[in-house]
């Protein structure tokens, strides 16, 4: 079996002596990993950074098998982001959120917030909004639309921290010490200070930690505590 196809690179790790295991989101087929012989060669050093975009060409006898990756640069981002420590750790965070996705399961939607995280200014609202989507890809969506209360789509300030679900303002009044604070930019337009931001991560660290890092026994990306406190300090 073989296919071919463009990929952001998401990790890499060794292999016995000579090769490494590779991972990769694939546009049209999601994450997907392949060992590539001579993988730790300095003629691919270069190209195996995670955060680059590559070509793949992938091979294996059996479609359950894990196969072997032949690699192309297309976009080689390593230089900028080792010359920016900012973009650097949004690089990181992004390809370890990458990593919670289910294996060979397209999230094209997601692979395209992240190209557009990596090859622009990094953006803490553009970074809140793929945290949000990553929790909606894996089936942990939140409801900012509605009150979970009244119904009403008017006026919301606040998520039930167990149902994910928004609160109006005056239904969250009696109980504003047990929600956390909806910022308004995540479920309309306008402008996010650094409180708003903050409490953005807030509420997408929150779930993600409850349905992802404790449900699985992994620790959030340390990279994500640093890059959160240089995209808030504004």
């Amino acid at each position: 079996m073989e296919w071919t196809g463009e990929a952001l690179l998401i990790g890499v790790r060794r292999h016995g002596e000579s090769s490494v295991i590779a991972e990769a989101m694939v546009a049209g087929r999601g994450r997907y990993a392949g060992l590539i012989r001579g993988g730790r060669s300095p003629k691919l050093a270069a190209t195996l950074q995670p955060g680059n975009t590559i070509q793949l060409t992938w091979r294996a006898r059996l479609e359950d098998h894990l196969g072997t990756f032949a690699v192309e640069p297309l976009q080689t981002r390593a230089a900028t982001l080792f010359a920016d420590r900012k973009r650097l750790y949004l690089s990181q965070t992004v390809c370890e959120h990458l990593h919670l996705l289910p294996e060979r399961d397209p999230h094209d939607r997601l692979l395209g917030m992240a190209l557009s995280l990596l090859d622009n200014d990094p953006d803490p609202v553009a970074f809140a909004r793929f945290e949000l989507a990553l929790l909606d890809e894996l089936g942990f969506g939140l409801d900012l639309e509605t009150c979970a209360a009244t119904g009403t789509t008017q006026d919301l300030t606040h998520v039930s921290p167990r149902s994910g679900r928004a609160v109006s303002r005056a239904a969250a009044e009696p109980y504003k010490d047990r929600l956390l604070p909806l910022p308004s930019f995540l479920h309309a337009r306008g402008n996010a200070s650094p409180d708003d931001l903050r409490n953005a991560f807030r509420l997408t660290g929150h779930f993600l930690d409850a349905h992802v890092w404790s449900a699985r026994h992994i620790d959030a990306p340390p990279t994500r505590e640093k890059l959160i406190e240089m995209l808030t300090d504004l």
